[in-house]
């Protein structure tokens, strides 16, 4: 049967000594980089964040630009007709 180095059945104590300080270093590490992510999250502007997912382009004139409404309506207007409740 061949071994899978994920095996940890097979590790040499010092393999699992570096292994359980990896966790811990991430144990450590994960609310710190969860607290960078969310303020980098805060701080994104939706328009620069379109850009460089898009492409380069004027994303605050028409047609690009967002709708001062968020469209619910209209939506509800079309469940409404998909609903034969006109």
């Amino acid at each position: 049967m061949e071994t899978n180095p994920t095996d940890s059945t097979e590790w040499t104590p010092e393999q699992l000594a570096q292994a359980k300080q990896w966790v811990e270093t991430w144990k450590e590490a994960g609310p710190e980089l969860e607290r960078i992510r969310r303020q980098e999250l805060r701080a994104l502007d939706g328009g620069r964040a379109i850009a460089l997912l898009c492409g380069p382009a004027d994303y605050w004139t028409p047609p690009r630009a967002p709708r001062p409404y968020s469209g619910l309506k209209e939506q509800q207007e079309w469940f409404k007709k998909a609903a034969h409740r006109d």
